[in-house]
C-alpha cells in the first residue's frame, strides 16, 4: 500500500513538473494579451503627443493589441514621468520618456532619473526652431538676437514649454553661446508648444523656440514665421528655414529626444519582446511616412544604445543647465 502511494505521488509530481515546463513558455509568449497604456508627459497637440501617437499606431500592428495614448501633463514633465516610474512593471503601462527626464533632477524638480526606468528604445529626435509672429520686424535670427542683446530685459517674452523645459534650455544655451545673458528674455511657462503658438499669434508673447513641426499649423496659416532651426542641417519638410550655421556661422545645436520605456524592474523577456516589436514598427513605412509628412525627426537607438545615450546625455544636460544658472 505504502509503495503504491509513493509511486502515485512521484507520478503526480512528475506530471506537475512537465505541466509547468509546458505552460511557462506559453505564458511568456502570450504577452501582450490585453491593451497597453502609453503615458505621455505632455499635453495633447504638441510634438511629444504627435510622436507618441505615431509610434503607438505602428507598434499596435506589430503587437496585435490596442495601445492607448494617455496624456499626463504637469510639473514640466514631472507628473507624467512619475506616473510611468510608479506603474506596475508588467508591460501594460509604458512611458514615452522625453529629454526633460535628464533635466528635471538637475533643476531640483524631482529625484527621478533615467535609472528609475527600463529604457527600451529611442524613436525620435527633434531640433527646435526659432518662431516669431508673421508680422514681427525680424527677418533673421541675427536681428532677433540683436534686439534681445540691446533692448531692456523682458522686451522679448518667450514660451513653448515649462520653465526649464528643453525648448527653454535650448534657446538659453544659444543666448549664452552668443554672449547674451539668458535672463534678458522673460520665459512664460506653458503646457506645451500648441498653446504657446496660440499666444504667439495673439501677440501675448514674441518668441516660441519649439520644434518646427509643432509650429507648422501657425506657419501654414500665415500667423507665424520660422527664422532658423538649431540643427546641423535644414529640415527637409521646411527647406526655406536656414540653420544657425547658415545664419550666424554657429555650430550650436540642441534638441529633444523621445523614446519608449517601462517602469524599473520590467522583466527582460517583456523588454526584449517590446524592443523587437518597436524596431519593426520604427522601420515600417507607416511610421516613417507619418514622421516625414509631419517633419518630425525619426532616430533609432536600441536598448543598449539608448541606455548609453541616456547616461551621456544626462551628464551633458547637467552641464548646460549649470551654465545657464538653473542647476539646484
Amino acid at each position: 500500500m505504502l509503495s503504491n502511494q509513493v509511486g502515485a505521488t512521484r507520478r503526480t509530481l512528475k506530471s506537475l513538473l512537465l505541466s509547468t515546463l509546458l505552460i511557462s513558455p506559453m505564458a511568456m509568449a502570450a504577452y501582450p494579451d490585453k491593451p497597453i497604456q502609453l503615458i505621455v508627459p505632455w499635453a495633447a497637440g504638441g510634438g511629444s503627443d504627435a510622436a507618441a501617437r505615431g509610434i503607438a499606431a505602428a507598434l499596435e500592428k506589430e503587437l496585435g493589441v490596442t495601445i492607448n495614448v494617455v496624456n499626463r501633463a504637469g510639473g514640466n514633465g514631472v507628473v507624467g514621468h512619475s506616473v510611468m516610474a510608479t506603474a506596475k512593471p508588467d508591460g501594460y503601462t509604458l512611458g514615452f520618456i522625453t529629454g526633460e527626464l535628464n533635466m528635471m533632477h538637475w533643476q531640483g524638480l524631482t529625484k527621478l532619473t533615467y535609472k528609475d526606468y527600463t529604457p527600451i528604445a529611442m524613436t525620435n529626435y527633434d531640433y527646435p526652431g526659432v518662431q516669431v509672429a508673421a508680422d514681427a520686424p525680424y527677418n533673421s535670427v541675427g536681428e532677433l538676437l540683436e534686439t534681445i542683446r540691446n533692448e531692456p530685459k523682458g522686451t522679448i517674452k518667450a514660451s513653448g514649454t515649462g520653465l526649464g523645459g528643453i525648448w527653454h534650455v535650448a534657446f538659453a544655451g544659444l543666448l549664452l553661446e552668443q554672449g547674451i545673458d539668458p535672463q534678458k528674455i522673460t520665459f512664460v511657462p506653458s503646457q506645451g508648444a500648441a498653446p504657446a503658438m496660440v499666444e504667439l499669434a495673439a501677440g501675448s508673447i514674441q518668441l516660441v523656440p519649439t520644434s518646427v513641426p509643432e509650429a507648422r499649423s501657425m506657419i501654414d496659416a500665415g500667423k507665424a514665421k520660422g527664422l532658423a532651426i538649431l540643427s546641423p542641417e535644414r529640415n527637409p519638410a521646411f527647406p526655406d528655414i536656414p540653420t544657425l550655421k547658415e545664419s550666424l556661422g554657429s555650430d550650436y545645436s540642441l534638441g529633444e529626444w523621445r523614446g519608449i520605456a517601462g517602469p524599473k524592474n520590467l522583466s527582460p523577456e517583456i523588454a526584449a519582446t517590446l524592443e523587437a516589436a518597436l524596431e519593426k514598427a520604427y522601420k515600417s513605412d507607416m511610421y516613417q511616412d507619418y514622421m516625414h509628412k509631419l517633419g518630425f525627426g525619426a532616430e533609432w537607438r536600441n536598448t543598449a544604445d539608448f541606455n548609453a545615450f541616456l547616461e551621456e546625455n544626462n551628464t551633458y544636460m547637467g552641464g548646460i543647465i549649470e551654465k545657464i544658472g538653473m542647476k539646484k
